[in-house]
């Protein structure tokens, strides 16, 4: 490598630079040869940009990305999401190489969770048995008794014996539903989810006043006030499910926008429409959209797996205290 070569990657890894491509490159074909070169596999999350679903090996929800990072034989992760999605897949895979295209992807609900935080509000409820969803670091994984995903939080949650008190952190949006879903009593943390709580109930209902025909379905990380007019309450996953099997022609999706693709695939027959927010944040549509997951691009992908950077470290006493909880979850849900 050159010295420029050197200094461009240094410069990368610090956030300053963006990554550069030469004229006339297949980004596809390039980054399809260097995940073989490199034996790697690349997990993308729903919500993730158009080309990176086509090209991933694997696209899913928390869990499906989570059960996958825990198979794979591959040499190299490079997970295509956000932070806290390669952080989990570190901890299940210590041994392999973990990379992320951009570490600044970060997410609301585990940035509203700071571990220091997290810490003196377990203090003050030590009987608690802690349930924490997936969307928070690996830092409140380590202080967690069992982890939870959209797609098994209920199981998880009866699976707890009916006498122990429950704490659930950080999604209060998720943990009212399962309040309300289990019959369980819970403390939940204050934190939320800035992709679920910008849907407008009122534009919501002028559209299904203008679309009869339609479903409403919506993730549950989505405010007490969207879910009660929903058809339908599901993960990303589900809610994919849900249109694909669904006798109706029309559905109107109150999630992150970038799953629209996986539903325009599965189900090309039907009609998808975005549920609208309360107003255009300049994404160029209506509709809700994670600036976190759309900081990763097929450029970004293609430099991360080149230079196998950024790579994510984790402190070792934190990997190994947050792989308990998750290899609980696992246990439980499959």
């Amino acid at each position: 490598m050159s010295s420029n070569d050197t200094l461009s990657l240094s410069l990368y890894k610090k956030g300053y630079l963006s990554p550069s491509m030469p004229s006339g490159v297949d980004l596809v074909q390039a980054i399809l040869r260097l995940k073989k070169e490199k034996n790697a596999i690349i997990l993308a999350h729903y919500y993730q940009i158009d080309a990176i679903q086509a090209i991933a090996d694997i696209v899913g929800d928390s869990l499906q990305l989570a059960q996958r990072a825990a198979q794979t034989d591959a040499d190299i992760i490079l997970m295509s999401g956000v932070r806290f999605m390669a952080e989990t897949a570190k901890v299940l895979n210590p041994s392999k190489k973990v990379i992320l295209p951009d570490l600044k992807a970060g997410c609301s609900l585990a940035d509203a969770c700071p571990a220091d935080r997290f810490k003196v509000f377990l203090q003050k409820h030590p009987d608690h048995y802690v349930v924490s969803y997936i969307n928070c670091t690996a830092e409140i994984k380590a202080l967690s008794d069992v982890i939870c995903t959209s797609s098994n939080a209920l199981k998880i949650i009866e699976s707890i014996p009916k006498d122990r008190p429950i704490l659930f952190a950080p999604d209060k949006n998720l943990g009212r539903y399962l309040i309300k879903t289990s019959g369980r009593d819970m403390l939940l943390w204050d934190g939320a989810c800035i992709v679920h709580e910008t849907f407008s109930l009122e534009k919501i209902l002028a559209l299904q006043k203008k679309y009869p025909q339609a479903q409403f379905i919506a993730h549950p990380e989505s405010e007490e006030h969207i879910l009660a007019i929903a058809d339908f309450i599901g993960s990303t996953a589900k809610l994919i499910d849900y249109v694909k099997n669904h006798s109706s022609k029309m559905f109107i999706v109150a999630t992150e926008a970038g799953i629209l693709y996986q539903m325009k695939k599965e189900a090309p027959q039907k009609e998808v429409i975005p549920a609208p927010i309360l107003e255009d944040k300049g994404f160029g549509c209506h509709c809700s959209i994670c600036h976190y997951m759309k900081m990763n691009t097929m450029e970004k992908l293609y430099a991360c797996l080149k230079h196998e950077s950024p790579e994510i470290i984790l402190d070792p006493k934190i990997q190994a205290k947050a792989l308990l909880p998750l290899q609980r979850m696992l246990q439980v849900a499959g």
